[in-house]
């Protein structure tokens, strides 16, 4: 078992990082050390040393620096900001600190083999309704089965979901979809199809919309016109799986066993194959 991890152990303080955040922001409000730290009543040569990692904090300068930022003591510690664009600093200054890209400290559980390769983790259907509660559980990823993909790359992360009703056809009741994880939510073009777990509603599989930078949506739609599209904030996605390939023929049903999937997903190469040796 495996877990990605983007920030530092739980506990563990990067002064660095912290430093490198710090003067992020008090550039993005084009402060100087004088001014910033007049307005956090602490000296420059104090601030100073925190932007350079020399010093660190105490715990109520912390929540001071947190509030004046308006920021999560979590991101300060813990995300690097540097990567974060203007529109993303200017939304955490407005008050808006969001998880944009869907990476804010972001666990992804993940099973791997005797030789340390990521596995293709199967959500069945007894594994669906916990998945939302189990999605960052170790323990629960790692009771799921796998299956063999050997024609998916082994430098991305996969995972597959079953999927229920008719409102994204020609993928129907009692199909599976192969999914890719994504790390960026902000970067997901219009029309992708994608599996997206959300708080509320579970998984779901659609065509999504962006309108992250806009107002903090995605908005689904279905190819069955008969479904109106909806919104999610992004403060409800747990995650978002990209739609790869799908597994289904008359004979499928939610509860296909593992060893029947793998000869459909056998079947499924050899067509791939087939079809990158006519390019």
């Amino acid at each position: 078992m495996k877990r990605k991890n983007k920030g530092v152990a739980k506990g563990e303080v990067n002064k660095v990082l912290f430093g490198s955040n710090l003067k992020t922001l008090r550039k993005q409000k084009k402060y100087s050390q004088e001014v910033l730290a007049d307005a956090l009543g602490i000296k420059r040569s104090t601030l100073s040393a925190y932007e350079t990692g020399n010093a660190e904090p105490g715990i109520k300068v912390l929540l001071r620096i947190a509030d004046f930022f308006k920021i999560s003591l979590d991101r300060i510690l813990r995300q690097d900001l540097t990567v974060l664009t203007t529109f993303e600093l200017r939304k955490i200054e407005e008050g808006y600190d969001l998880d944009l890209r869907g990476s804010h400290l972001r666990i992804l559980a993940t099973t791997v083999d005797d030789e340390n390769n990521e596995q293709i983790e199967l959500v069945n259907n007894e594994a669906k309704a916990g998945y939302t509660a189990g999605y960052a559980d170790p323990e629960y990823i790692s009771e799921l089965p796998r299956l063999r993909l050997p024609f998916l790359t082994g430098e991305r992360k996969y995972r597959v979901f079953p999927i229920t009703g008719d409102s994204m056809p020609p993928v129907n009741q009692g199909s599976f979809v192969i999914g890719r994880y994504v790390e960026d939510w902000i970067d997901l073009k219009n029309g992708t199809p994608c599996i997206v777990i959300t708080a509320n509603d579970g998984i779901v599989f659609k065509n999504v919309y962006n309108f992250i930078e806009s107002d903090y949506t995605l908005e689904l739609h279905s190819t069955n016109i008969e479904y109106e599209p909806y919104r999610v904030s992004v403060r409800d996605v747990l995650e978002i799986w990209q739609f790869e390939y799908y597994i289904s023929n008359d004979s499928s049903s939610p509860n296909a066993t593992v060893e029947q999937l793998n000869s459909k997903l056998d079947a499924l190469m050899r067509e791939v194959v087939q079809l990158r040796s006519k390019k």
